[in-house]
């Protein structure tokens, strides 16, 4: 019984670390989606925001990190607006040249940090082989006094890093501010109807700006937190298809961040679940079928939730189609 308790408790604060991932990429995801425009770019942006974050960490620290990575992401988010809102290019074609560019950037740029910082750390006991690599440390998590020893779920919801927080946080205020805000009301409206939007004195195209910077932001944000808070060491393809994953949840949550919390704890268990199983020898001899498991049900929940909506997904219906403001 203690041991099935233990168990519980490391997978759901395993869960909830792992979740910040896809909440953070999520809620930025939400608000500009809802502005009508869809950013397939958001695996690129992380995957900058990771490398970004692997390098100013270990020059800067933390702080410095998080903040490169959420402006650069709001940099990548601007590019995208002049040539989606602009230019009116095809927002597919463009969010996945993003998505292609940032990880071949990431890659470019970090392999050359990665290969000196092995050979700094390289034991030369051991001569061909990595025997230890210096870890940069995490971001501090907090302890919230007594909180924190409550059984089960005491670990998981207070004793964790500060972005997870943020993380949270953000979806509330996120959601308050699309649904219960005058500029939320505009943001929705771009989004349903940019014409009428535009003749109502709203600035379409300010709008699209602005929710895909701020969007792309949490998206450089969600692939520094890869670095900083989950996994202190950077490789290439350290996104692994996760900005995918929280396009989905965008879906599954119909486009409301306060839902999104509840879809990525959902996927955040999943990923933390591939990992344990297979310490305890469930799948070891086929570890790829584990690791498929999070994109599996991925697939199968879209697939329930179309079904349940008989296929009428409550999309921005101007979601992904360029606005030509006519003369």
């Amino acid at each position: 019984m203690q041991e099935a308790l233990a168990f519980v408790e490391a997978l759901l604060s395993s869960a909830v670390a792992a979740g910040t991932i896809y909440l953070l990429a999520a809620v930025g995801e939400s608000i500009t989606e809802r502005s009508g425009v869809i950013n397939l770019g958001i695996e690129g942006i992380m995957a900058i925001g990771a490398v970004s974050s692997f390098l100013l960490t270990l020059a800067y620290g933390h702080l410095a990190a998080l903040l490169g990575a959420a402006a650069l992401g709001a940099l990548v988010g601007l590019f995208h607006a002049t040539l989606s809102v602009s230019l009116r290019l095809n927002q597919v074609v463009v969010g996945l040249a993003i998505t292609w560019l940032g990880l071949g950037l990431s890659g470019f740029v970090g392999a050359p940090e990665v290969a000196r910082y092995v050979l700094e750390t390289l034991n030369p006991a051991v001569p061909g082989y990595l025997a230890e690599l210096k870890q940069a440390p995490r971001l501090q998590e907090l302890n919230l006094g007594p909180l924190s020893g409550i059984p089960v779920l005491g670990r998981a919801l207070f004793t964790q890093n500060a972005l997870v927080y943020f993380g949270l946080i953000s979806a509330v205020l996120a959601w308050l501010i699309i649904f219960r805000t005058r500029w939320g009301l505009s943001l929705r409206s771009v989004g349903e109807n940019p014409a009428l939007a535009d003749s109502s004195g709203i600035n379409v195209f300010l709008t699209r700006y602005l929710a895909l910077i701020v969007g792309s932001a949490f998206a450089g944000l969600a692939g520094a937190y890869l670095f900083t808070g989950y996994q202190p060491f950077w490789v290439e393809d350290l996104t692994r298809s996760r900005g995918f994953i929280a396009l989905s949840l965008v879906i599954l949550a119909s486009w409301s961040p306060l839902r999104a919390v509840g879809a990525s704890l959902l996927f955040g268990a999943l990923e933390a679940l591939q990992f344990r199983v297979q310490l305890r020898g469930l799948g070891a001899e086929t570890p790829q079928l584990v690791m498929m498991l999070p994109y599996l049900i991925t697939i199968l929940t879209l697939v329930v939730v179309s079904l349940a909506t008989r296929g009428r997904i409550p999309a921005p219906a101007a979601l992904g189609k360029p606005y030509t403001r006519e003369e």
